[in-house]
């Protein structure tokens, strides 16, 4: 009898802690769905009240004329091309730091380490006018080289701390076994630790996708010239820009820059979780 009754209260509580979780499911996503529904609405529709949430005449309008009323292609175009360029960038110097600090140790590593680690605690704002400094003295402003050029030195110190505590769990005779068929130490990297961390390897290129197709910081900082704004800038923009907010064409456009975040999460979810949990248990 105590038995049934403590089966009974487990269940009473996992049907509690589902309802709670679905409500917060539904709360997180309402906004989401009010957009897509508010890009295939019409202008007269979108603003009636009392507000509905499915279009009763759905119209692709919005996209066709938010893509051509803007050139909406060559900030799309711009996006994607920093995205890329500091995607692959972030992957490959933050694994290659990440392999000098697990494998190869002197008197000053811990003390770099321990540097390295407390960049985290810095906020952007500190280094923000001395990096914008440097690039103006370097001639990069209004260039996109502030917005790659960070990240092929280092990648972030959260990115090579993921691939640092994965190195460490990989045993070293995996390095002694191919340095002694002859191959030196970048060889080991490439060919060997590299290929072994691939579940890391999609969760920091994940992240650095969302990060850098999201970011409307440095873009705003660094960027003056109209034709050179990535999506992040370009929708605040043409929001500013517009005397009637055209809302129907922003929701669209809004729907289309998150697209390829939501494909990309969506692809590698799986291998997102996968890196981040093995980080976090293994080292």
């Amino acid at each position: 009898m105590h038995t049934r009754s403590q089966k009974n209260a487990r269940r009473i509580g996992r049907i509690l802690t589902y309802l709670v979780l679905i409500f917060a499911a539904v709360i997180c996503l309402f906004p989401f769905l009010w957009m897509i529904s508010t890009s295939f609405k019409v202008t007269s529709e979108i603003y009636k009240m009392p507000p509905s949430l499915l279009p009763e005449h759905p119209t692709v309008e919005n996209f066709v004329e938010g893509w051509k009323g803007a050139d909406f292609g060559l900030y799309f175009r711009n996006s994607l091309f920093v995205t890329i360029l500091a995607t692959v960038g972030t992957v490959l110097s933050s694994s290659f730091v990440a392999y000098g600090f697990a494998r190869f140790h002197s008197r000053t590593s811990g003390f770099l380490f321990n540097i390295l680690l407390a960049t985290l605690m810095l906020p952007t704002q500190v280094t923000l006018i001395p990096q914008y400094l440097m690039f103006n003295n370097l001639g990069m402003i209004n260039t996109y080289f502030p917005l790659i050029l960070p990240s092929w030195l280092g990648g972030g110190a959260f990115n090579i701390f993921l691939f640092i505590q994965f190195f460490r769990s990989l045993p070293k005779e995996l390095d002694e076994a191919a340095k002694i068929d002859g191959a030196n130490s970048f060889q080991v990297f490439l060919r060997i630790l590299l290929p072994s961390v691939k579940p890391v390897m999609l969760a920091v290129l994940v992240m650095a996708l969302v990060y850098n197709w999201n970011d409307f910081f440095s873009p705003l900082i660094y960027l003056n010239d109209n034709v050179k704004f990535t999506i992040a800038i370009w929708l605040q923009f043409f929001k500013g820009s517009q005397g009637n907010v055209q809302m129907g064409q922003m929701m669209a456009m809004s729907l289309v820059a998150l697209l390829p975040v939501l494909v990309i999460f969506a692809t590698c979810q799986k291998y997102f979780i996968q890196g981040i949990k093995m980080s976090g248990l293994k080292g």
